[in-house]
């Protein structure tokens, strides 16, 4: 799976285990400088964990193994003050819930200066002009009026665009955004989302982009990672992946999705739920949901390969293109057991 020597971050082959569950299968995962990478799938599936392994921001008990590269340096492993000069500083995370990342006995002003002090090294009327300039380069209206005031004083779509401000005080190379629309409603979704495309447009940092929403993930990233199970099982372009889906997993996520145009139809769902980590299927994991498994899917696990088109891909038998759905109705419920 190896690109360019552009590449920022490098994972590869990162594991995770709670207690000695595996909760992550050996992710190999690349995010080149300035790029946008999306990764979408169910609650479960392993997406924000990626990430807070790959930044040690997991508690103690969870044992992490694998190679975590920042411009080639290894991260995984190290002492604590590697991690600690990496995070914040070159890179960034922001949060589904705002509220629970802000201070609330601090004033919001306060918090972003003590990011620049911790970042850049910037303290008193310096630090306080760039804390402007970033409420104001997130849109915050008003800036210098509500510099004083306190994080329950904000709605939550200006305490996300503040979360993002102070993401940008460490002025990263790379900016994770975990669900950060998913607690908004749909008009201040869109602004977040229009936000972050313009800040890597000005910045030119890289943005890993995590969301259930496919359709935020086509207008905010370049290329697409599909996890199931703690695995990766189709990575392609936006263009490629949504054009012709070819894992059956992704396929459903597409078939789940109500159109606007044409006539009103059925949704199709894909039966039953993400498999607990302690007692996933024989094979393909996603086997017992599949409308397509076949015999080798349930007695060999399927792994990760490029195509000739530069597509990867983790199937036994894949969606052809301009396939047409499969009832679900194949599905039965001895196979969701």
């Amino acid at each position: 799976m190896d690109r360019a020597s552009s590449n920022l971050v490098e994972l590869r082959d990162l594991k995770v285990a709670f207690d000695g569950v595996q909760v992550l299968h050996g992710i190999d995962l690349n995010v080149g400088r300035g790029e946008a990478v999306g990764l979408v799938g169910e609650s479960g599936c392993g997406k924000s964990v990626t990430w807070l392994a790959a930044l040690g921001l997991l508690p103690g008990k969870a044992s992490v193994t694998g190679s975590v590269r920042l411009d080639g340096q290894e991260l995984a492993g190290g002492p604590r003050e590697a991690f600690e000069q990496v995070r914040g500083g070159r890179i960034a995370m922001i949060f589904q819930d705002p509220s629970s990342s802000l201070n609330p006995v601090l004033r919001i002003g306060r918090q972003i200066v003590e990011a620049l002090s911790l970042h850049r090294g910037l303290r008193g009327d310096p630090a306080k002009r760039e804390a402007l300039r970033l409420l104001d380069m997130v849109g915050i209206p008003d800036a210098r009026r509500r510099f004083d005031l306190y994080p329950h004083e904000f709605s939550g779509g200006q305490c996300q665009r503040l979360m993002i401000a102070m993401a940008l005080a460490g002025e990263p190379d790379l900016l994770i955004a975990d669900e950060p629309t998913t607690a908004l409603d749909a008009t201040i979704q869109a602004q977040i989302l229009d936000l972050l495309i313009q800040l890597r447009a000005e910045t030119g940092m890289a943005t890993v982009f995590i969301s259930h929403d496919l359709g935020a993930v086509s207008q905010v990233c370049e290329r697409v990672c599909v996890m199931y199970a703690g695995r990766i099982v189709e990575e392609g372009s936006v263009a490629e992946l949504f054009s012709e889906p070819r894992h059956p997993y992704t396929r459903g996520l597409f078939d789940a999705i109500p159109r606007i145009d044409g006539p009103r139809q059925r949704l199709i769902p894909i039966p039953g739920t993400v498999p607990n980590p302690k007692h996933l299927p024989e094979g393909c994991s996603f086997q017992p949901r599949c409308f397509r498994a076949v015999e080798a899917c349930r007695s060999e696990r399927p792994v990760l390969d490029t195509s000739a088109d530069g597509r990867q891909l983790a199937c036994f038998r894949p969606v052809q293109a301009n396939e047409p759905v499969e009832p679900r109705a194949r599905v039965t419920e001895d196979m969701l057991l």
